[in-house]
């Protein structure tokens, strides 16, 4: 098991496009307020499984990721129910799908107005009760 985490890890930072690791940490330092109520409730494995945040997948960022489940977490406001960030976030899906990643929408105000709710549903996705979630704008969450 231990080749095939590292081979996958070599896979996500040898990228043809590489975001710097200065724009990373930036992303780092200046979190919304979703994403720093997500990182406490995701860090030190406190959701079952170890994520990292702002991990750098070839030329797409992603707000939270867990190796060992190939799960990925997005957090979603406003924004992505623009009709560019619709694509943008279609074509982020499509190419995670193509490296056996999953990607697990949740909108922001889930994390903010229902922390336990959020923890409980990162939990099924750990536990295999995932796929890729549908995109939230598109049923008004």
């Amino acid at each position: 098991m231990r080749g095939y985490f590292r081979s996958h890890a070599e896979r996500c930072y040898t990228a043809r496009v590489r975001i710097p690791t200065q724009r990373i940490r930036e992303l780092r330092r200046s979190q919304t307020e979703a994403e720093k109520a997500a990182w406490h409730l995701l860090r030190d494995r406190r959701a079952g499984a170890k994520f990292r945040r702002q991990c750098r997948i070839e030329n797409w960022v992603l707000d939270f990721y867990c190796f060992e489940h190939r799960l990925a977490i997005e957090l979603d406001g406003g924004v992505h129910s623009q009709p560019g960030q619709m694509r943008r976030d279609a074509a982020k899906e499509d190419y995670l799908r193509t490296l056996g990643i999953s990607l697990f929408r949740i909108p922001n105000g889930l994390v903010l107005e229902d922390p336990e709710g959020f923890v409980g549903k990162v939990r099924q996705a750990i536990s295999g009760g995932h796929g890729t979630t549908p995109h939230p704008s598109r049923f008004g969450w």
